[in-house]
């Protein structure tokens, strides 16, 4: 059985907060426990300090309006997926919130059970998607740029200061894998003893 979905719903209207929680605690295919706030600012203090797996936010509040709504709480948790309510059904505003970070733009009344929840569910999983992305694009990053190296053992120091051999940091900072040998030059040099033939 899958856990319970933590929402946040950001909603001053008790009659939209009503309608929205009759959708989700509807669903068969998902348990939701909602968590109304009606300012941002009340909103942004409960995301510090209890789970939230999704924000349903309206961007016309007592405390703030408009998309400086949602920027405002995506700038404080930009790894909680956000889908954005409103009566407004302004396509200019919806494009301009999802090039912002916003995982969806839904408009008030429209949405079925079935399609709240699956949009809520899709937002939760293109987050997890997109933080995955990015942790990669970072680690990639990490093996750019100037490395310093010692000359002689060639161990890399890393950001703590410590000397790491060459493949523990690469391992450490990227999906690489080492499969050890030796090259022929080394092996004349430290195994002379075994070295009977030819680089052929």
């Amino acid at each position: 059985m899958s856990r319970t979905i933590e929402v946040l719903v950001v909603e001053d209207n008790p009659d939209d907060y009503f309608l929205l929680e009759e959708l989700l605690t509807g669903s068969e295919e998902e348990k939701f426990t909602l968590h109304q706030e009606e300012r941002l600012e009340n909103a942004i203090a409960f995301a510090r300090t209890h789970p939230v797996d999704v924000a349903v936010i309206d961007l016309s509040l007592p405390d703030s309006s408009g998309l400086d709504t949602f920027r405002e709480f995506h700038r404080a948790f930009p790894l909680i997926p956000v889908v954005i309510v409103t009566g407004s059904k302004d396509q200019e505003s919806a494009l301009k919130a999802v090039q912002d970070g916003a995982q969806d733009f839904v408009y008030k009344g429209e949405p079925s059970t079935t399609a709240m929840v699956r949009t809520l569910r899709y937002a939760i999983e293109r987050q997890r998607l997109t933080t995955e992305l990015k942790t990669a694009l970072n680690q990639v990053k990490q093996l750019k740029g100037l490395l310093p190296i010692c000359s002689h053992c060639k161990r890399i120091r890393d950001d703590r200061g410590y000397w790491n051999q060459i493949e523990s940091y690469i391992r450490d900072h990227s999906e690489a894998e080492f499969s050890h040998s030796i090259c022929m030059e080394c092996a004349r040099k430290h195994y002379p003893e075994l070295y009977f033939g030819s680089e052929d």
